[in-house]
C-alpha cells in the first residue's frame, strides 16, 4: 500500500504566558530575573503516525489532547520543534472555517483566492466555479464582501472550494460544527462520496456519531501522546468510557 501520511516523532511545545501577580514579578526581578515567568505546554509528544492512501481515520481526544494541533502539523501550517511530517499527493485541509479568505474581498473573488491558495491554477477555477457556487448555496451573495457572512456562509463557501480541488488528502477540523443541518448533511455525504473514490480522510470531531460513520481508524490522543490505534468504533468507545 502507498503511505499517503507519513509523521515520524514529531513534538510540538507551546509556551503559556501566565500573568503574575506583582509581588511574584518583584521577587522574580530581585532574584535577578532567574526562573521562567511563563509554563511550557507539550502539544505533541513524539508522535508517529502512518496513514495509507484511501485510509479514513478519526483523531480522537478531549481538548488539549493535540489532535488539531497534529492536524495542522499535516497540513503544513505548523512545522514540528522536532521530527517529520511527509505528505504524498494534494492536501486540500478545513482547518479554520473561512482560513485564507480576505475579508474585503468578495465570495468571488475569494474563491480565486483560496482555490490558488490549494493549487489549483486559473483555468481549473473557471471550468469548476459554477459547481462550487451551486454546492455552496450561496447565490447572489458570492459578490457580497465575504465579511458580511454569516459563519455558516463562510463554511459553505471554504468547503465548497476544498471539496472541487480535488485533493488526495482530505483534512477537516469540527467543520461541521457550523452552519444547517441540511448543509451537514449534505457535506457529511460528499466527504464518504470523497472516501468511496479512494481519497484519504482524516477528521477531527467531537461529533463521535459523525466521525463513526465517516472514518474506519480511530487514532486516540491523551496529552499530546497517541495512546490507541484501531478500530473507529473501539477508539469512540475507548474514548466515551473515559469522559
Amino acid at each position: 500500500m502507498v503511505v499517503a501520511v507519513d509523521v515520524q516523532s514529531i513534538s510540538k511545545q507551546f509556551v503559556l504566558r501566565h500573568t503574575r501577580s506583582i509581588k511574584e514579578a518583584f521577587v522574580w526581578i530581585v532574584k535577578g530575573r532567574k526562573g521562567d515567568l511563563s509554563q511550557k505546554f507539550h502539544a505533541l509528544d513524539g508522535v508517529s503516525l502512518q496513514v495509507e492512501q484511501g485510509e479514513s481515520v478519526a483523531l480522537l481526544g478531549l481538548n488539549g489532547s493535540g489532535k488539531s494541533t497534529l492536524l495542522k502539523h499535516i497540513s503544513g501550517v505548523m512545522l514540528p520543534d522536532s521530527g517529520t511530517v511527509r505528505t504524498r499527493g494534494r492536501v486540500a485541509g478545513l482547518i479554520e472555517v473561512g482560513a485564507g479568505f480576505h475579508p474585503d474581498l468578495s465570495g468571488r473573488d475569494n474563491v480565486y483566492l483560496n482555490g490558488a491558495i490549494l493549487g489549483m491554477s486559473e483555468e481549473q477555477i473557471n471550468e469548476r466555479f459554477e459547481s462550487i457556487l451551486d454546492f455552496s448555496e450561496i447565490g447572489q451573495f458570492i459578490d457580497t464582501e465575504v465579511k458580511f457572512y454569516s459563519s455558516g456562509m463562510y463554511l459553505r463557501l471554504a468547503f465548497s472550494v476544498a471539496i472541487h480541488t480535488d485533493p488526495e488528502i482530505f483534512l477537516i477540523d469540527e467543520i461541521l460544527a457550523v452552519g444547517d443541518e441540511p448543509f451537514q448533511k449534505k457535506c457529511l455525504a460528499k466527504i464518504k462520496e470523497l472516501g468511496d473514490a479512494g481519497k484519504t480522510l482524516i477528521v477531527v470531531s467531537h461529533d463521535l456519531d459523525l466521525v463513526s460513520k465517516v472514518c474506519r481508524r480511530g487514532v486516540l490522543l491523551e496529552h499530546g501522546r497517541i495512546v490507541m490505534d484501531g478500530d473507529v468504533a473501539d477508539a469512540v468507545e475507548t474514548l466515551r468510557n473515559r469522559h
